[in-house]
């Protein structure tokens, strides 16, 4: 995830997407496997992308009583120093479990940059991280594999929806959120 490059005022839109995300990482695991590591790179953050802090806690609240256990760490790679200020008030909605999951990293910090080692194979880490891997955003090639996996989504949960997945309302969202927002 990129915070520094969000460019949307919606917090239930984010949350929504956050969710799309988490449920199409999940589906495509490799077997056996039920975790997934986070990297969170906020280079490029600003006060101007800033997650308001009730989204903040929204998130917090659906992956710790929505998605337990499907954590194995989560990496803030170069997050900004008015972010230990946020991250004070933020941390006390977060689980203890959840809490030592959570590493900070600094690019130039050698030490801290060792923990990018202990959790991530350096061969697949993107450069920009300390790894020896390329990473270009294609968002033709995304879109082609979320339109594959709303396709497998669809035929997971015993619903035709093969030919319709261009239709945005034909997605299948987790029914809690639908609790959640009260729609």
């Amino acid at each position: 995830m990129r915070p520094g490059l969000q460019n949307t005022t919606s917090p239930e839109g984010n949350i929504r997407h956050l969710v799309y995300l988490l449920e199409n990482a999940i589906l495509n695991l490799p077997e056996g496997q039920e975790q997934m590591s986070w990297l969170i790179d906020f280079n490029g953050w600003s006060l101007n992308t800033n997650v308001p802090i009730k989204t903040a806690r929204d998130i917090i609240h659906i992956l710790q009583n929505h998605y337990p256990e499907r954590l194995a760490v989560v990496v803030l790679y170069s997050p900004p120093r008015i972010f230990e200020a946020f991250w004070k008030v933020v941390k006390y909605f977060v689980d203890q479990k959840t809490f030592q999951k959570i590493k900070f990293v600094y690019p130039n910090n050698k030490e801290s940059l060792e923990v990018m080692k202990s959790f991530f194979n350096t061969e697949n880490l993107p450069s920009e991280f300390g790894g020896k891997g390329t990473l270009k955003y294609d968002h033709e090639e995304f879109s082609r594999l979320m339109a594959q996996d709303d396709v497998k989504t669809a035929k997971f949960w015993g619903s035709d929806q093969s030919n319709e997945c261009d239709n945005i309302k034909n997605i299948t969202f987790p029914f809690f959120l639908y609790i959640y927002y009260g729609k």
